[in-house]
């Protein structure tokens, strides 16, 4: 489809954080957006104040009699059930009905496009390298999974060469892309409501990797199974030397004043004195994949590490919220046992010895059903845990898969079932000196009430 023909944009599930980052680009570009969501957010709010009307009740009798389907492009998001009102009308009356994987698909199609894909870190190191390669001038629009804190945003730059896109492998989204240079952060189970096994996955994410043809344009990390040039991140050592063998690798890491500081040996040169902010192994291992890309681009060394010495992070991603000498309340989206592990190793390193209260929300039915040994054994690393209900999201119910049934798996005496309403007076009353919370449900929007009373 040609999207200069189009003149309006509509949007099923607007407020997602993927779909917001293409209803911000289509508005930009100046055509005309508006859509649905099931509820008013932070992101929705957002939307409309810059100029996109947004609904929250499914009825046909919101769509404006001027979009027509000779004119309009629907874009749906998975999440949206079957049975939605307005999906089925625009289906019945032959609009031109597309996924959001789709549309980025068209819009990359005859771009230089970056994807970034990953069960855990595409969101985080497709900011950076976003962040990266608009600060050294290039001509790039960045379609990302999170609130950039450099932008406020989840769209970054407005060029017409160059795309940076966060390859989401849930309902083999990123099979649309077409990829020029391309990472994989990760690959471990996920989405088995969608997949079924663990073997499907991997085998979605080897037919992605294949889009890149020439592996020296792929960059994994060392635990894949896949072709590609290693990124590694390399705690053992502070030997300086280039590394041949096509890797790009972290050494000589040490933390001075809360940043990473670290050296970069590349297939031709070695980077002296990288400065990175965000705290956490997994963070290192998503700038170095940022770099590595930027570079094989072509990008000159010193702009990209002076990029990534200013790069604030993604909201929702080990973000802080208060950071006193006395007390840390850290908020994140880890919603996988690896991601929680990520959190956890990160508080440790910053802040070894002290007391941390984990608030944890679990996220859909099926994937704390798929991997509660897992989470179980990820929140019992915590001194204290907090367990919610669980965010169903797109699912229903599913019997004895509870909250309750989880918090009995957790092998930490220091544990509670919370209800929302209960949340607030009890993390007033910890003693913890660093308060973490985690999850990719509505806990989100429960942060700035939860800073402004810890704060207080």
């Amino acid at each position: 489809m040609n999207l200069n023909q189009i003149h309006n944009v509509y949007f099923i599930g607007i407020g997602g954080i993927g779909m917001s980052a293409l209803a911000r680009y289509f508005k930009y570009i100046g055509k005309n957006v508006m859509g649905y969501d099931k509820t008013p957010t932070m992101l929705t709010d957002d939307l409309v104040a810059g100029g996109i009307a947004i609904h929250f009740n499914d009825d046909v009798a919101n769509i404006p009699a001027g979009f027509t389907k000779e004119n309009t492009l629907v874009i749906i998001t998975p999440a949206v059930p079957k049975s939605h009102t307005e999906w089925n009308y625009f289906l019945d009356q032959g609009y031109e009905v597309k996924k959001r994987a789709e549309v980025l698909g068209i819009i990359t199609k005859d771009t230089f496009c970056f994807a970034v894909a990953g069960t855990h870190g595409k969101t985080t190191t497709s900011s950076i390298l976003g962040h990266v390669l608009y600060e050294c001038g290039l001509d790039v629009t960045a379609f990302l999974g999170g609130i950039v804190e450099n932008y406020n945003s989840n769209l970054i730059g407005n060029g017409k060469t160059i795309t940076v896109v966060e390859a989401d492998e849930f309902d083999r989204s990123f099979l649309y892309l077409h990829p020029n240079i391309a990472c994989v952060t990760s690959m471990d189970a996920d989405h088995l409501d969608i997949y079924g096994d663990d073997e499907a996955i991997k085998a979605t994410f080897r037919e992605f990797a294949d889009k890149i043809e020439d592996k020296s344009k792929l960059f994994i990390t060392e635990d894949l199974p896949l072709e590609g040039v290693v990124c590694k991140v390399d705690y053992t050592t502070a030997v300086s030397t280039t590394d041949a063998e096509a890797v790009f690798r972290a050494y000589n890491i040490r933390i001075e004043e809360g940043w990473y500081v670290f050296d970069v040996a590349t297939p031709s040169e070695v980077i002296k004195e990288v400065k990175f902010a965000l705290p956490g192994k997994h963070n290192l291992t998503n700038a170095l994949m940022a770099l590595a890309m930027a570079k094989t681009y072509g990008v000159e060394t010193l702009a990209i590490v002076n990029a990534l010495a200013t790069f604030k992070g993604v909201k929702r991603r080990f973000s802080f919220q208060i950071r006193k000498p006395d007390f840390v309340y850290i908020d994140d989206y880890a919603h996988h046992p690896t991601e929680i592990n990520a959190v956890h190793q990160a508080v440790r390193e910053l802040y070894p010895g002290k007391k941390v209260l984990a608030l944890f929300q679990p996220h859909l039915f099926s994937r704390t059903n798929d991997f509660a040994d897992d989470f179980a054994k990820s929140l019992s690393q915590f001194d204290e845990v907090l367990l919610m209900e669980i965010y169903p999201a797109r699912e229903l119910p599913m019997p004895g898969v509870t909250s309750q049934w989880l918090l009995d798996k957790i092998a930490n005496p220091n544990k509670k079932l919370v209800q929302k309403e209960e949340i607030i007076e009890l993390l007033k009353a910890s003693d913890a000196p660093v308060i973490v919370t985690i999850g990719a449900g509505d806990v989100g929007e429960m942060v700035p009430e939860i800073k402004k009373a810890l704060d207080a």
